[in-house]
């Protein structure tokens, strides 16, 4: 009852807006605002996912000219473990790919997706970000992860953030108070969607928190906003855009394949913390780099030692549930794994010790369950462990 009497009132707030004629509403972000209504709606979630420059402001990727684009070797094909395609149906997932070794060694696409088809990342983005932190701190431009984020971002003095680190934002353990309740209407993290919607500024509403539910460093709660904090310590550091950053320091010399772009607020400031598109092979590219210690090839991007910090459980967590680090996610057992997720199903699994490596897509609505994540993970174990067998 309640859902109904929400979809009732914000099909009045739409007529409303439409029809007063408010200067400030146009037809474009109203259009924005439906979409953000409608974009996790399962007879539209797949092709939102795959087109979310056509719902929402967005900028190119400049790679500039590129002699080389990133490309994984094909390898020997391994079937992917019985009852997958249950798993695939029951997870709504629209792309597997994994590499083997550095090669690749299953490739299917589902849902009607196809291999050029540009994915949103939604919190795997969180990932890159933690990458470019590191590139970063290793060239010397943010000198420490014990700064405060006020030195790099002064405009969060007086906000939550003031006291807090890059540390303990990269940890998820800003002490921020804030709703990550996909599924509320008025929750902070679906306020966020509307400032996108209509034409609002990410920056002002990062400012806007306040209230800390615990001191800086003291807790893990996770809340995506410190991801946009991270991306504005960045612009701060190096005067960029962080779409320019991203570009210029990761996805270039990676050498993804062309057409990437971030989703943006109407100012053009980045949505860092989730508004990533990027192809299938260029999440297993990403992942494989982190595989071999922040290589691709004969090339270094992330400084190894970064590599190691970011993907270990420091993060102060409580015990028995997911580990994290530096926005990664670590399982609860097991050593050499590491996790990159997304709501509804983006995952980029590494398992270091197998040489393993495994991107997937998906548009599944039961994400938000811990038995569905855990279920996953033991999955892509299944899938690593037939790769180990193919290669005896």
């Amino acid at each position: 009852m309640r859902a109904a009497f929400k979809a009732i009132g914000f099909a009045l707030f739409l007529l409303l807006l439409a029809g007063a004629g408010f200067a400030w509403v146009n037809r474009e972000e109203v259009g924005r605002l439906w979409a953000v209504q409608k974009l996790f709606s399962p007879d539209r979630i797949v092709w939102n996912f795959t087109h979310m420059s056509e719902l929402f402001y967005a900028v190119p990727l400049d790679l500039g000219r590129q002699d080389v684009v990133g490309v994984v070797p094909e390898g020997m094909a391994v079937d992917l473990p019985p009852g997958a395609e249950a798993v695939i149906a029951e997870r709504q997932v629209t792309g597997i790919m994994v590499l083997s070794d550095g090669a690749v060694s299953h490739e299917s696409y589902h849902l009607g997706t196809g291999p050029e088809d540009l994915r949103i990342s939604w919190s795997v983005a969180k990932s890159f970000m933690s990458a470019l932190i590191g590139i970063l701190i290793g060239e010397g431009v943010i000198e420490s992860l014990d700064d405060p984020v006020t030195r790099y971002a002064p405009s969060l003095q007086g906000t939550g953030y003031d006291g807090a680190s890059v540390r303990d934002v990269l940890w998820m353990a800003s002490g921020l108070e804030f709703d990550e309740t996909y599924s509320d209407f008025w929750s902070d993290i679906s306020r966020m969607g509307r400032v996108l919607a209509l034409g609002g500024s990410l920056d002002r509403f990062t400012r806007s928190f306040e209230a800390t539910v615990a001191p800086p460093g003291s807790e893990w709660h996770y809340v995506s906003i410190d991801t946009q904090v991270l991306g504005l310590v960045i612009r701060g550091a190096t005067g960029q855009p962080v779409a320019e950053v991203m570009a210029e320091r990761l996805l270039a010399p990676m050498g993804v394949a062309p057409g990437p772009y971030l989703l943006t607020d109407a100012h053009g400031t980045g949505f860092v913390m989730g508004g990533l598109n990027l192809r299938l092979r260029d999440y297993a590219l990403f992942g494989l780099m982190f595989q071999q210690d922040g290589r691709l090839g004969e090339r270094r991007l992330v400084p190894w030692d970064w590599v190691e910090e970011s993907t270990r459980p420091s993060a102060p967590t409580e015990p028995g549930a997911l580990r994290y680090g530096y926005h990664w996610w670590m399982p609860r057992d097991g050593e050499g794994e590491a996790l990159a997720f997304g709501i509804y199903g983006q995952y980029i699994y590494i398992n270091r010790e197998a040489r393993v490596v495994i991107a997937a897509s998906g548009a599944d609505p039961d994400f938000r369950r811990p038995e569905v994540r855990d279920g996953m993970i033991d999955w892509f174990r299944e899938i690593t462990r037939a790769n180990l067998e193919a290669r005896e």
